[in-house]
């Protein structure tokens, strides 16, 4: 259940407390990490993700407290499904403490002429217009609460650029001023932060580089410094590009 606070120092003071933890893209790669990291620590999961085997077989690693958590099959492009996610939220009285909006996708290498239209539009879509569809209906909710820290899930390529990955670069550029954007609409208690997770070993990231993708950490490691970062974000980060 969140907890009502009104300053950046009530928000620090919930750093060692149980939060509500709402995280996009739950099912695999960095989401699944972190959910059970934070679980793990005792912390309450709201989890969504399109594949609702992947979501039973994350809840069936969470069986020790089948109840406590909550995970719903969600379309984060679609604002209709998104509705529904919240609309859950609001009638289990759990409006989240964090939100990570972790979706996220990127295209196959290649020149951006040659991306395939609707491959374009799955970035776009998934990337940016996922993260807008989560922050139209949840940032009324922590405005409510008067408390919340929203961690916008960015990258390196969000603040640099390579080839073969425009589309990507695009929308995680987009994330970016999305979120230092939003953070000046923002009220005092409620904060929104572009986190670049670093360089992790996942699929996409494997889609990108090869085999080379295998030097670098996987999630299970980089998660404990993740959860980490996330739980200590106060008031007082609104607005930041930060890196783990």
């Amino acid at each position: 259940m969140a907890i009502a606070i009104t300053n950046g120092a009530g928000m620090g003071a919930l750093a060692g407390k149980q939060k509500t933890v709402l995280i996009t893209g739950v099912s695999r790669g960095l989401g699944k990490s972190l959910a059970l990291e934070l679980a793990k620590l005792g912390h309450t999961i709201i989890g969504c993700a399109r594949s609702q085997e992947n979501l039973n077989a994350l809840q069936a690693q969470l069986s020790d407290e089948p109840n406590k958590h909550l995970f719903m099959t969600v379309d984060v492009r679609s604002n209709s499904s998104v509705a529904e996610l919240a609309k859950a939220v609001m009638e289990k009285n759990s409006v989240p403490d964090i939100i990570v909006n972790n979706a996220g996708t990127i295209n196959k290498n290649n020149k951006m002429w040659e991306v395939p239209e609707e491959e374009f539009d799955a970035v776009i879509d998934t990337n940016l217009k996922g993260t807008a569809n989560m922050l139209r209906h949840f940032i009324p909710l922590m405005i409510e609460s008067k408390q919340g820290v929203i961690v916008n899930i960015s990258s390196g390529w969000g603040r640099s650029a390579a080839a073969q990955v425009a589309p990507y670069c695009a929308s995680k550029w987009a994330v970016e001023g999305l979120s230092r954007s939003v953070a000046k609409e923002l009220p005092p208690g409620v904060a929104i932060v572009a986190l670049n997770p670093g360089v992790i070993n996942t699929d996409m990231l494997a889609s990108c580089f090869g085999t080379s993708a295998c030097m670098y950490q996987l999630p299970h490691a980089w998660a404990p410094k993740a959860a980490t970062m996330i739980l200590n974000l106060t008031a007082a980060d609104n607005g930041a590009s930060l890196t783990i």
